[in-house]
């Protein structure tokens, strides 16, 4: 039950995020930078924890292009 929540909620932010990205607003990446961390409450959540590394990884990307486009 609580997986098709969080897959619908991941999904919608995930997507939100990247249509920002698309439209070139710096805090885009911020929210997809949330949503990382939406990525690893629901890997502890589901006991699925491979996904904190991908998450994990996203996330230093994530923040690494929030800090370059800000800088321009």
């Amino acid at each position: 039950m609580i997986s098709q929540w969080w897959s619908w909620l991941l999904v919608f932010v995930g997507s939100a995020g990247l249509v920002i990205v698309g439209r070139r607003v710096w805090w885009g990446w911020l929210v997809l930078f949330v949503n990382e961390s939406l990525w690893i409450v629901y890997s502890l959540v589901t006991k699925q924890y491979g996904f904190i590394v991908g998450a994990t990884i996203y996330k230093i990307v994530y923040w690494n292009n929030i800090r370059l486009w800000r800088s321009v």
